[in-house]
């Protein structure tokens, strides 16, 4: 392997129009969540739309206009530390912050109840549920590092602009379902204890460790960059990882809700209590 080839083999040959393309997509979908939150508000003027989610989606917006337009992305594509910043905000940064949006409940909120309906049915198909399970989010974010950069996949991918794109979708995808699967505020119905996704957090930070190690001290790594660059780009992994995934363990402990299990307790209880009433000849469920 030879780590003084150009990593950043293609052009970019669309000018404007590969700055133009990704600022619509972006002030498409803040748009389309404001509207979303407005039409959510009047539906239910009394709960409104808590404006928090609405700054929390803008900031995972702004992320990723920083990760795929000027200056970064152009650095990104010839030098390897710019792709491992943009990888960063892309897959972990970013789909934290969407994730805090609650896009889903969101949408839960402003859609007819029919479609409302059909969508929660959705979240609690079969695919759905597998798909939302942290060990499955884990496999398909952080398990793909390895297959990334240990293989030619990523000189591969990164030598057509249209692979390119397609390798941020997947980080910006997988890291979006592995933040929701544990500590997005929206329904996951798959979605196991605060233990489990502790353990899958851990296992994260593992693999994020190691890979960015094994990248720094040149072992296994398939990138055609200098090997200063693979080596800032490895720092970049392991530092700015570790400040996503400090992030998202806040998340996932501000988005803990251990005050439902105390009130179920005392809902059952009652219930005992008054079984006695059965000496009267009454069912105890007749109150009800």
């Amino acid at each position: 392997m030879d780590h003084h080839m150009p990593h950043g083999h293609h052009q970019e040959g669309g000018g404007l129009l590969v700055v133009l393309l990704p600022a619509l997509a972006l002030l498409v979908c803040a748009g389309g969540y404001l509207l979303l939150a407005r039409r959510a508000s009047r539906r239910n003027p009394a709960r409104g739309w808590n404006p928090w989610r609405t700054v929390g989606f803008g900031a995972g917006v702004v992320l990723l206009a920083v990760a795929v337009l000027p200056p970064l992305a152009p650095f990104a594509h010839h030098d390897f530390r710019g792709h491992m910043t943009q990888h960063l905000l892309i897959g972990m940064y970013a789909p934290l912050a969407l994730v805090l949006g609650a896009p889903v409940t969101l949408l839960l909120r402003a859609l007819p109840a029919p479609r409302a309906r059909r969508l929660t049915a959705l979240l609690h198909s079969g695919p759905a549920r597998l798909l939302t399970h942290p060990a499955v989010a884990l496999l398909l974010s952080t398990g793909t590092l390895p297959v990334v950069y240990f293989t030619p996949l990523y000189d591969t991918a990164t030598a057509h602009p249209a692979g390119h794109w397609l390798l941020h979708a997947h980080f910006l995808l997988s890291g979006c379902l592995f933040a929701h699967s544990v500590a997005g505020p929206d329904p996951a119905p798959s979605r196991p204890g605060v233990r489990a996704r502790l353990v899958c957090l851990g296992c994260a930070i593992a693999v994020h460790a190691v890979v960015a190690q094994l990248m720094y001290g040149g072992f296994w790594v398939d990138v055609h960059a200098p090997v200063p660059e693979v080596q800032g780009g490895a720092e970049i992994m392991y530092y700015g990882g570790d400040l996503a995934e400090l992030l998202l363990a806040g998340a996932l402990v501000a988005t803990w809700r251990p005050e439902r299990r105390g009130m179920a307790k005392p809902a059952v209880r009652p219930a005992r209590k008054p079984s006695p009433a059965s000496l009267y000849g009454t069912s105890a469920t007749a109150p009800k």
